[in-house]
C-alpha cells in the first residue's frame, strides 16, 4: 500500500493529531462537521459510534483511493446523562460541578473505512474516570482559561494545571479522544500495522504507564 498519506484523520482535534502521529504512520487531516445531536433513546455507546461513522463517511469524499479514513467522537457519561461540550462558561462550571468527587465514564468510538474496498470497522473504548474533589475556586480558575468549552464534560483529563482526575487505571489516550491501541488492532484487520510502538510511544508520550494497553490489543473490551 501506498504509504503517502496512508490514513486521513477526520478531525481538527489538535488532541487527535497529537495521538495519531505516535503510530509515525504519515496522515492528512480533513475536517469532518456533522450534526452531533442525540437521539431519543440512543445509549451512549450507539450515540458515539454513530458520529464516528457519520464523520467517516462525511470525509469520504476527500480521501484518496488507497487512503483509510480515521474518525472518532468521545463524550462523557455521568449516571444515564450525556455531557457534551459546554455551550458556555456557565454551563462548563454546571458539568464541573456535577463530575467532582465521583466517577463518570467516557465513551469513545472509532470507524475505521478503507476506501480502496469499502471496508468498515467500528470499536468502543468505555473509560471509568475518577474526578478528584477539587473546590468552587479551582473550577471557576480552570473555567476562566477557557480551555473547558471545546471538550465534552467541560475538561481535560490532560490539563496540567487543574488536573481534574486521580487514582486512575483505564485508556488516557481514550479521555483524550483517541484510543491508540484499539485503533492499532482495528488497523491490523485491515491489514495496516504501525511505523512504531504505539503503547510505548503513548506511554512515553502522555507520561502514564497504561495498565490496559496489553489488553486491548489481545482483543479484550478494556478501557
Amino acid at each position: 500500500m501506498n504509504e503517502q498519506a496512508l490514513i486521513l484523520l477526520a478531525s481538527n482535534s489538535p488532541r487527535r493529531k497529537e495521538l495519531i502521529a505516535l503510530g509515525n504512520w504519515t496522515f492528512t487531516v480533513s475536517i469532518s462537521d456533522v450534526d452531533e445531536s442525540e437521539r431519543a433513546g440512543e445509549s451512549p455507546a450507539d450515540y458515539v459510534l454513530r458520529l464516528a461513522e457519520s464523520k467517516a463517511r462525511a470525509a469520504e469524499k476527500k480521501a484518496q483511493p488507497d487512503q483509510i479514513i480515521v474518525a472518532a467522537d468521545t463524550t462523557v457519561v455521568d449516571g444515564n446523562k450525556i455531557l457534551g461540550k459546554p455551550l458556555d462558561q456557565a454551563e462548563a462550571i454546571q458539568m464541573l460541578k456535577r463530575l467532582r468527587g465521583h466517577k463518570h465514564q467516557v465513551y469513545t468510538g472509532l470507524a475505521v473505512l478503507k476506501i480502496g474496498d469499502g471496508r468498515l470497522i467500528k470499536d468502543l473504548c468505555v473509560t471509568d474516570v475518577p474526578m478528584r474533589n477539587y473546590s468552587d475556586e479551582e473550577v471557576n480558575a480552570y473555567v476562566r482559561t477557557g480551555d473547558p468549552l471545546d471538550k465534552a464534560g467541560a475538561y481535560a483529563i490532560q490539563h496540567p494545571q487543574f488536573q481534574p482526575v486521580e487514582n486512575f487505571s483505564g485508556c488516557f489516550a481514550s479521555v483524550m479522544g483517541l484510543p491508540m491501541c484499539h485503533l492499532v488492532r482495528v488497523l491490523h484487520k485491515l491489514d495496516v500495522t504501525p511505523n512504531g510502538d504505539v503503547p510505548a510511544n503513548c506511554q512515553n508520550h502522555l507520561h502514564y504507564p497504561c495498565p490496559v494497553s496489553q489488553r486491548i490489543l489481545n482483543g479484550e473490551q478494556a478501557g
